[in-house]
């Protein structure tokens, strides 16, 4: 496996009273083994298809020749959705980006996912649409937010590239089945990708969904795919549950909210790379389980920033809340610290010898123990690097920590029935402006 989970700090007997108790961790524990159960034989039948698309490989053929076209020709590519149609390809992009622009080459992403209107002025005003692509997400292909972005951007590349290179320009991914976006894509000739109707959006961060924007940044998509798999392999061919990292996770999540009343959950990854993953994770997290009264709220912080704007209310304030850090060992690694601190400065000392990766690592350290000290249950994911193979396991440990937890709680969490409300609500307000 390419982390370690280690959640002892959330046990009583490792974090004292603050932390589960160990005979209610067990109760938890021994229920995620027919969940697990259940998961397996829902996989074999096809009914759960994000279990088994680690294992393909078929479907990336047309992915990379599309990818392998806005590599060569474009300078940015825009990617249009929301939900889970923007947040899986956010996060995997992360690994191949940074503050001051793509690292391996290629075009640089933006993800839309809102429709503040000054937005869309900004990014008609900054990108050269003649060297920008389109790439259209929706999985019902009737999301309203999405195909107004999409009639919002379309007359710039219309005038841009003219009707018969347009659809060397714009990608759309959709359900293959007769709804408005398919249509419109037809209609102008667009290349059109099926989205799998089975897996929900908060689930396809490894189908086409995030993998076309992933392959565009230039990442390894078989390397993320082969990183799922083996978790998936691991949870299904274990026996004993304290080895199956996923149904660790969800019987603390789930023993702590029955025991504790702790209902709310903070992930904290120390990485820029990965700080995109709480986002993800949120949604992932508050949609699937958010039902029936039931579920615990997710935050998102990013290490070291948080240490220093919301640690004092996480070390001080009310003991609500259950903590994820997530760090690889950087000691030794990046830049020299103290090449010109004085000698006479005896109060950094501390530096002295020191490199911006022991730095970060220490501080993921530090506040992990610190949080103990103060009675806070935290787990800790250790990577063994950041890379493809290493957020391909991250992300799938979480889908099934996820559904796990819905099992144990009694909730689906593979629909969203609340949502829909709004979503009638504004068609509706829509029509009577």
């Amino acid at each position: 496996m390419s982390y370690t989970h280690d959640a002892n700090l959330c046990l009583e007997p490792f974090l004292g009273e603050g932390g589960l108790k160990q005979e209610i961790f067990e109760e938890q524990l021994e229920s995620c083994r027919q969940s697990l159960v259940r998961l397996r034989e829902d996989k074999e039948s096809g009914r759960l298809p994000f279990l088994s698309t680690p294992e393909n490989r078929d479907d990336l053929a047309v992915c990379q020749t599309v990818a392998s076209s806005y590599r060569a020709n474009c300078s940015d590519v825009i990617v249009l959705g929301t939900g889970g149609s923007s947040l899986g390809g956010r996060t995997l992009y992360g690994l191949a980006t940074s503050a001051f622009g793509p690292i391996n080459g290629g075009p640089h992403l933006h993800f839309i996912d809102n429709i503040d209107p000054h937005s869309f002025e900004i990014l008609l005003k900054k990108l050269d649409i003649s060297k920008t692509g389109l790439i259209v997400v929706s999985k019902s292909g009737s999301t309203a937010e999405t195909v107004a972005q999409f009639m919002a951007l379309l007359p710039a590349f219309q005038k841009a590239y003219g009707p018969e290179k347009l659809a060397e320009r714009i990608t759309v991914i959709t359900e293959p089945r007769p709804n408005p976006l398919r249509k419109l894509a037809r209609d102008l000739g667009l290349e059109c990708l099926d989205q799998n109707p089975l897996i929900g959006g908060r689930f396809c961060i490894l189908t086409i969904v995030g993998l076309l924007p992933a392959m565009i940044a230039g990442l390894d998509v078989a390397a993320l795919r082969s990183g799922a798999a083996k978790v998936v392999e691991q949870a299904f061919q274990t026996e004993d549950m304290s080895e199956i990292p996923a149904a660790v996770g969800a019987s603390i999540a789930t023993g702590l909210l029955r025991q504790r009343g702790i209902r709310q959950t903070v992930i904290m990854p120390y990485e820029d790379r990965l700080a995109d993953l709480g986002l993800w994770y949120n949604q992932l997290w508050a949609e699937s389980l958010g039902k029936e009264g039931k579920g615990t709220t997710p935050i998102r912080a990013l290490g070291t920033v948080d240490q220093h704007s919301q640690l004092q209310l996480y070390l001080d304030g009310p003991q609500d809340k259950m903590f994820t850090v997530i760090y690889h060992d950087a000691k030794g690694q990046g830049l020299p610290v103290d090449t010109v601190l004085p000698k006479s400065e005896d109060s950094l000392s501390y530096l002295r010898g020191r490199t911006l990766g022991d730095l970060l690592t220490i501080s993921a350290e530090a506040t992990t123990q610190t949080l103990a000290k103060n009675g806070r249950p935290v787990r800790k994911f250790l990577l063994e690097k950041i890379d493809e193979e290493t957020l391909g396991a991250l992300t799938m440990h979480f889908m099934l920590e996820t559904v796990i937890s819905a099992d144990l709680l009694g909730v689906n969490p593979y629909d969203q029935p609340a949502v829909e409300q709004g979503k009638m609500l504004a068609r509706r307000l829509l029509k009577d402006l």
